[in-house]
């Protein structure tokens, strides 16, 4: 018997439509969604695997999803300020399409949940952290001697700054950690920089914007910060070096200062063994710096 192909045009449209999946990662957040009688699961590590299994048959079926992270407090407040009825499947899904445009999300590719998961939440702290260093910056005003603005200026001297480490870097992959210790919170921010086979520098966009602004409000707050580096390539040890946050640039670390940060114990304030095949050294010159900020009132 020749074989029929039973697809229809409705069900090659279905395979054609992009789909979102709020997922609540922990089970404080899956407690607070069962007060609602319409959210009908009842236990958080089935409601998991169905997650999953859904995840897993669309892939199947061609269709891309979009997994997003759902939480209740912020639901409760979107659905207060639209006039929505929390306890409604239909509010569900149209807050949920939002968090795919303005909301922490990643795109389904095949990994188990477990993976996924602190890649998600990951990406909620990277973009909370953004949005709170933009609102800290935005609020700093104007310069009261020159009427410049601060947090631009602050950010163009961060932007300005990055550019002459990743300029100054030996090649390979570069990680990098930005801290800044800011009132009434600490901040801190990652940014990953890889060599293309053409010579150019790989950025992830979201995660420069929101490195350049925790380093531009260590600058404009004259904060306690500083920004670190690993570079790694083939042949060679990994490569850690980097600079304290001082005025509006960068002070370079001694290759003992890191060597000290990364063989302590945070907490305890033990030393810890070195990594084996880890050169713990002075950066390399970041050339002459630009004119200086102006000198903020703060």
């Amino acid at each position: 018997m020749a074989h029929t192909d039973h697809h229809t045009p409705r069900h090659d449209l279905h395979r054609e439509i992009a789909g979102t999946i709020g997922l609540l990662t922990d089970e404080q957040d899956f407690r607070a969604m069962r007060r609602y009688r319409s959210f009908t699961f009842d236990d958080h590590t089935a409601y998991l695997q169905q997650i999953e299994e859904l995840l897993k048959t669309r892939a199947a079926e061609g269709g891309h999803t979009t997994v997003a992270l759902f939480d209740p407090e912020e639901y409760a407040a979107y659905c207060a300020d639209a006039g929505l009825d929390p306890d409604a499947t239909a509010s569900r899904t149209r807050y949920t399409a939002e968090l795919a445009a303005t909301g922490p999300h990643l795109p389904y590719d095949g990994r188990p949940l477990a993976e996924l998961v602190p890649d998600l939440v990951g990406e909620a702290i990277r973009q909370a952290t953004w949005e709170y260093a933009s609102v800290l910056l935005s609020r700093l005003g104007p310069c009261a001697s020159c009427g410049e603005d601060i947090g631009r200026a602050a950010f163009a001297r961060a932007a300005e700054l990055i550019a002459r480490v990743l300029d100054t870097a030996p090649p390979g992959d570069r990680h990098l950690v930005c801290s800044a210790s800011t009132t009434p919170e600490s901040l801190s921010a990652v940014l990953h920089a890889d060599d293309e086979s053409d010579g150019a520098v790989r950025l992830d966009e979201a995660e420069a914007l929101e490195f350049t602004t925790v380093l531009a409000l260590g600058i404009a707050t004259r904060s306690p910060g500083g920004l670190v580096m690993r570079t790694i390539a083939p042949g060679v040890p990994d490569r850690i070096y980097g600079w304290r946050l001082r005025g509006d640039g960068l002070e370079p670390l001694t290759a003992g200062e890191v060597f000290d940060a990364y063989c302590t114990d945070v907490e305890s304030g033990d030393l810890v063994a070195p990594e084996s095949g880890v050169d713990y050294c002075a950066p390399p010159d970041l050339g002459e710096d630009g004119p200086p900020m102006s000198p903020h009132a703060h």
